[in-house]
């Protein structure tokens, strides 16, 4: 056993069940983790200034919505190290710098021992990167910097904990869950959320947050309406989208006459590779911001009033007002909000989105080898030819290839899209939770059938 993966073994973790949990137990862990997620993200940091925690939330909304945190509050990392510490990871062994084979038991020991070491590293080294940017306030007193630096800390080792615990005992992923569930109260308030930006109730005024109070009070006004309509739009086309699928047929070695169709979906990669691709962007602006501070220039870009002004993480703002621009018959070519802003932003998605993509199918038991391991353990066979590996790895390669990269352009556009439209809980927001919700549904469905016919879950499998 490799020294990470002996080095991991005493880091914090979660032990699996005794035996396999049926699908109330899954529902009560779930419900547990994320009753216990929202509770984190209502206590706020203790010895953290108020004044530059509303300054941060402006900074790091978009880190806020697409990471599931919460910023100023214990949770403020959110899964930021846990992606963080997978974009690492993917980008290393889907280059092969470093050769571990993730098909094989061994590999996936070392991928996954790694990155939980890398991501409690990540949580610790995040915590005081925050502290020390002053993102908080500006801290001089050590013993105020330790106790917010430990707080951060401890928030993010909790979320790798809850998931864990998500995946050994309940549904999906934590990843997913806590992405999801951040959107989804973000969507609230800006769909129908009667509060202004203090928290202080306002009803039906101009002043709301959510977009409907808004439209009413304007006397019936569509363009406030747009963030909804955008959110529901990418909800139909993300769930027209999930049920399109190449469907391979297959028949029984043994038993003649009888098959059935293996699915491979369009969406292959599912939302990995755009949630990568976000927290690599947002990574970027964080740091350009960091080092550029409230009213100042780094080598990543100019910051005005804590807002990217010019520069390379300029150019990774959505450009949200260029559909306005459009209308007005006012577009430039060049410079941020132009023309080339919006087509270098769509490739920064797609190219990005195409390229985690290809990482996350070698790494994550989806390229063609590994799915035929999967259809031989069944006894299935194509049709027409003997039984043999090697024969339906060369059919699923004529599929597989092209649908992840189909998969990563289509969710990259998507999200990128949607993020232009400002779609309420923000484009890829939206996007993630939508395809995260619907695959627990795949899987509720999926272990809801298996308790009701027991014998088919090792066909299912």
């Amino acid at each position: 056993m490799s020294a990470i993966v002996q080095a991991a073994q005493y880091l914090p973790s979660i032990r699996e069940p005794e035996k396999e949990q049926s699908l109330k137990e899954m529902l009560t862990w779930t419900g547990v983790v994320l009753l216990l997620y929202y509770t984190l993200g209502s206590i706020d940091l203790f010895g953290a200034n108020s004044a530059a925690v509303e300054q941060a939330l402006q900074q790091l909304q978009t880190f806020q919505t697409l990471l599931g945190a919460q910023i100023g509050s214990i949770i403020t990392l959110g899964i930021g190290p846990i992606v963080t510490s997978s974009i690492v990871l993917q980008m290393v062994v889907g280059s092969e710098i470093v050769s571990w084979n993730t098909n094989t038991q061994e590999g996936k020991e070392k991928f996954q021992a790694a990155q939980k070491v890398l991501a409690y590293g990540l949580s610790i080294i995040e915590a005081v990167g925050y502290v020390a940017a002053g993102t908080f306030g500006n801290i001089s007193d050590p013993a105020v910097f330790a106790l917010l630096s430990g707080q951060i800390a401890l928030g993010g080792i909790l979320i790798i904990l809850m998931d864990d615990l998500i995946q050994k005992w309940g549904f999906g992923s934590g990843t997913g869950l806590f992405i999801a569930a951040g959107v989804s109260k973000a969507i609230y308030i800006a769909s129908i959320s009667a509060l202004d930006g203090t928290g202080n109730f306002v009803g039906l005024s101009s002043s709301a947050a959510g977009a409907f109070p808004k439209f009413v009070a304007s006397g019936g006004d569509f363009t406030a309406l747009v963030p909804i309509l955008a959110t529901l739009a990418v909800f139909g086309v993300v769930v027209y989208l999930q049920a399109m699928r190449v469907e391979i047929p297959l028949t029984f070695g043994d038993v003649r006459g009888f098959g059935q169709k293996w699915p491979l979906k369009f969406l292959y990669t599912s939302v990995m590779p755009v949630i990568l691709v976000s927290a690599l962007v947002t990574n970027f602006q964080i740091i350009g911001t960091t080092l550029a501070g409230q009213n100042g220039c780094s080598i990543l870009g100019c910051v005005s009033g804590g807002q990217a002004s010019s520069g390379f993480i300029a150019w990774l703002q959505a450009p949200t007002g260029f559909i306005d621009s459009a209308l007005q018959g006012t577009v430039t070519m060049i410079g941020t909000g132009s023309i080339t802003h919006v087509l270098f932003y769509l490739l920064v998605y797609i190219l990005g989105s195409i390229v985690f993509s290809i990482f996350w199918m070698k790494t994550s038991g989806q390229d063609a080898d590994s799915v035929a391991d999967q259809i031989q353990a069944t006894g299935m066979k194509v049709p027409g030819f003997r039984k043999d590996k090697r024969v339906i790895k060369k059919v699923l390669n004529r599929y597989i290839p092209g649908l992840t990269v189909l998969s990563g352009a289509t969710i990259g556009a998507l999200a990128s899209l949607s993020n232009m439209l400002n779609a309420a809980g923000g484009g890829t927001g939206i996007l993630l939770t939508v395809m995260i919700i619907y695959k627990m549904y795949e899987e509720l469905a999926q272990k809801h059938m298996e308790e009701l016919h027991p014998a088919m879950k090792n066909f299912i499998e």
